[in-house]
């Protein structure tokens, strides 16, 4: 039996308000569900767009609109495109992160279907999830109550615990998200993906690391 210092798992880098993130949510659930316990997946939150303050420009919303359309292409993950008709749209990923966080202190096992309920809020229903009214709505069935939520929303210990989310990010040399590297807890950390790719190979690949062979760095993951 693996040692908690041996024991391999992966840990996920991303952010719920990136798009290839949301097209790799199934390909992450497939993972989490073929493996169980025998691979267990931990998740840093990569701040994407921390601290944005200015709003979406046209040439913004082209740019955005450009990179759903890819990531619908290559995932075929619904987008509702109704968000580029709102205006004055500040497109800050730290109040989502921070909400995926908050969660994921209180109710660790809910972590992951938080992030993946923001996504499909924000990307298949043009919900913004900015706000803390809307993020609070989203918690129900995840272990905190609205109230609870909003109570600790603006804390210091949330700001705190997500900035060292990121901290961790930057540490780890993530540079896109997704990412999704595989290690041990006293051993170093490999790169199995970085950015979107689909299901095809993942999971022959990591029983072939769990069986003792390294995982593969795949060049050819859209970034």
């Amino acid at each position: 039996m693996a040692t908690t210092e041996t024991r391999k798992h992966l840990i996920y880098f991303g952010d719920p308000m990136c798009s290839w993130c949301y097209g790799f949510e199934p390909v992450l659930k497939t993972i989490a569900d073929h493996f169980g316990e025998r691979l267990p997946i931990g998740m840093v939150l990569g701040g994407l767009r921390v601290g944005t303050q200015h709003a979406m420009t046209p040439k913004d919303k082209d740019e955005v609109r450009h990179h759903w359309e890819h990531v619908n292409e290559a995932s075929g993950q619904p987008f509702d495109y109704s968000f580029f008709d709102r205006d004055r749209f500040v497109y800050d990923t730290e109040p989502a992160c921070r909400a995926v966080a908050l969660v994921r202190r209180t109710a660790p096992d809910s972590g992951f279907g938080y992030f993946a309920d923001l996504q499909r809020a924000f990307y298949g229903e043009g919900r913004d999830i900015t706000k803390a009214d809307v993020l609070a709505g989203l918690t129900n069935g995840h272990g905190l109550s609205q109230e609870a939520f909003l109570a600790s929303f603006d804390e210091p210990s949330a700001h705190k615990e997500v900035q060292n989310d990121f901290y961790l990010a930057q540490k780890a040399g993530v540079r896109g998200f997704p990412t999704l590297l595989a290690g041990t807890v006293s051993g170093g950390l490999q790169l199995v993906c970085q950015g979107y790719r689909p299901i095809d190979g993942l999971i022959e690949g990591l029983e072939a690391w769990l069986a003792g062979v390294s995982p593969d760095d795949d060049s050819a993951t859209r970034h």
